[in-house]
């Protein structure tokens, strides 16, 4: 894969070939940044340069010495003391990943066929590394070692890798693209060379755009802004009947039932909610902040702050009043609750039922 393949991130590649130039590159690097912004496609584009990009092998990336580590689920076909690991999944990654290196968990889940289960990276998968990494370079070069959202490591993995990190194999270079890396292990932090991903600037993809999918300035333009700086969140854009539409009909519904106290219809609501999936839930929960944040912001009557989709702003419209200095943090928190506890596994009715109970009192604060 060739940096062209990068969407923006100038800043970020001169750094990683710099590193190169003077031969000072840290065995382990983590690019740190939001989903949609590049890191994964940062990570590929870096270790075909350093393993070759005219190489064939690495072209296709099945070069023997670039080895990549992802979440995983447990399969009804996997024996009860099988740890999974990349490996088992290892044709559908490729699929995905030579379609594009942009792509979400989501995607990834599907991909696997995953249902309700949450993706993790097992102590299994460090046993693989340093099994390995502890094998010499078939090119008589860099190993490369690319580490899609560490965050998702398990307590066992993350120790065994920590190691592995301390003392790396000859040549080794490990790539992490992490998205929440307050979830790693402060001791792996400490021992990472840490590159923040920014955001992508709206005028770099408008432009991108306009050259990779055809659509005119002005449409560009829009779905430039409403991205926030992610490929990814443009692309959703751009699709017809998004999952976001979805998520506004279920928070407009929620907003009317709490606003006429109607517990039996919210008892409704909540269960259709349990029925998702985990992470469909948090990318729901999410869009419930994402929409009080710019419902409290169109207060302000300042076009240029708020960043919604011409349907969101019917509904904010009537509804932004209702989100104020008095309620906003608590809804907030509210939500970051919801968010950590569907993410403990607790129970996703209970969970949001008590969310629903909870903004029938928020929405009358003033």
């Amino acid at each position: 894969m060739h940096w062209n393949e990068v969407i923006g991130q100038e800043e970020v590649r001169e750094r990683l070939l710099q590193m190169v130039s003077e031969d000072r590159l840290p065995h382990a690097i983590m690019l740190c940044g939001p989903n949609g912004v590049g890191k994964l496609a940062l990570a590929v584009a870096f270790a075909s340069h350093l393993l070759g990009e005219d190489n064939a092998m690495v072209k296709n990336l099945q070069h023997p010495d670039l080895h990549f580590t992802y979440p995983t689920i447990k399969l009804p076909s996997m024996g009860a003391d099988h740890m999974p690991v990349s490996d088992d999944f290892a044709r559908e990654w490729h699929e995905l990943i030579m379609q594009g290196p942009y792509f979400s968990m989501d995607d990834w889940l599907t991909a696997i066929g995953a249902e309700n289960q949450q993706a993790i990276i097992t102590a299994g998968e460090s046993d693989e590394l340093v099994r390995k990494l502890s094998l010499k370079s078939s090119q008589g070069g860099y190993k490369v070692s690319i580490i899609w959202l560490p965050e998702r490591m398990n307590i066992p993995c993350a120790n065994k890798l920590l190691k592995l990190i301390e003392e790396p194999p000859q040549q080794t270079v490990f790539l992490m693209c992490c998205e929440d890396p307050d979830k790693l292990l402060e001791t792996i932090r400490s021992r990472v060379q840490r590159i923040d991903v920014k955001r992508i600037p709206e005028d770099t993809l408008q432009q991108a755009l306009i050259e990779r999918r055809g659509i005119d300035e002005q449409q560009a333009r829009r779905v430039a802004r409403l991205a926030g700086g992610s490929w990814l969140r443009a692309m959703e854009e751009l699709q017809a009947g998004t999952e976001n539409e979805q998520f506004l009909d279920l928070f407009i519904l929620l907003m009317r039932q709490a606003y006429k106290r109607d517990v039996r219809s919210m008892k409704g609501w909540s269960e259709t909610m349990a029925a998702f999936g985990r992470e469909k839930q948090k990318r729901f929960l999410n869009y419930f902040l994402h929409m009080v944040r710019e419902s409290f912001v169109y207060n302000f009557h300042q076009p240029e702050l708020t960043y919604m989709s011409q349907s969101e702003e019917n509904f904010a419209r009537n509804f932004a009043r209702f989100i104020n200095e008095a309620n906003v943090l608590p809804i907030t928190d509210l939500i970051n609750l919801a968010i950590r506890d569907i993410g403990q596994n607790a129970n996703a009715k209970i969970v949001f039922f008590d969310l629903a109970l909870q903004m029938i009192v928020l929405l009358i604060q003033k």
